[in-house]
């Protein structure tokens, strides 16, 4: 179990917080509406109802005993100040979720450890998803290299990964095989791919879409 803090409680910063609860995690989430943090006090670990602008209040959470703080304050100018004194207060982790690409920057020079831009992020998602023909969805990790969910090529039914050499014939590391409600992660050499199965593939854009075309 992780314990985290969740500063700003708008649908993102509630969903983080609820989410990471009902992951076995210790969350406390502070927001400064008094009506928002009564409204996920029964799926956190602890709410406080407080200005996260405040060095005082911050200081007294001891945000150094917590694993990571997750900053999702939508003003630009209050969640730079909030960033700025978890770094100078010893914060171990900072993630912070930026608004505008200049935003982003200005989070990651002032310290940031993490910065996530949700509306960039998921409609380079959606446009990649969109674009590939089978794609059944898309995580890019660097510009040139993704995780993707691809449907089974129908010539891999009942052959194994081994007999496949899918690192060889296409250069990507097949992380893990969905079939149902059943996920094998890291499938072993032996494997023997079902009609039903879904392939979760991590490798260069070029190599997936090489996969991609035998889907």
């Amino acid at each position: 179990m992780k314990s985290f803090i969740v500063i700003g409680l708008g649908r993102f910063g509630t969903a983080v917080a609820e989410e990471l609860h009902s992951l076995g995690h210790e969350v406390l989430a502070i927001d400064n509406n008094e009506s928002v943090a009564q409204a996920v006090a029964e799926t956190v670990t602890h709410t406080i109802i407080a200005d996260a602008k405040d060095e005082a209040v911050l200081g007294s959470i001891g945000v150094r005993n917590f694993d990571s703080v997750i900053v999702c304050m939508t003003n630009i100018e209050n969640s730079v100040m909030v960033t700025l004194m978890l770094k100078e207060l010893g914060a171990r982790h900072i993630v912070a979720k930026a608004r505008s690409v200049q935003h982003s920057k200005i989070l990651r020079l002032i310290g940031a450890d993490r910065v996530i831009f949700p509306e960039y992020d998921m409609g380079c998602r959606l446009a990649h998803t969109l674009s590939a023909r089978r794609a059944l969805d898309f995580i890019e990790l660097a510009p040139d290299f993704a995780i993707v969910e691809l449907p089974l090529p129908q010539s891999w039914i009942g052959k194994t990964l081994a007999g496949i050499n899918v690192r060889r014939h296409f250069a990507v590391n097949i992380l893990a095989v969905r079939g149902g409600q059943d996920v094998v992660i890291s499938p072993p050499a032996d494997y023997v791919f079902r009609a039903e199965d879904v392939l979760i593939v991590a490798g260069e854009n070029k190599t997936i879409e090489k996969l991609e075309r035998q889907a």
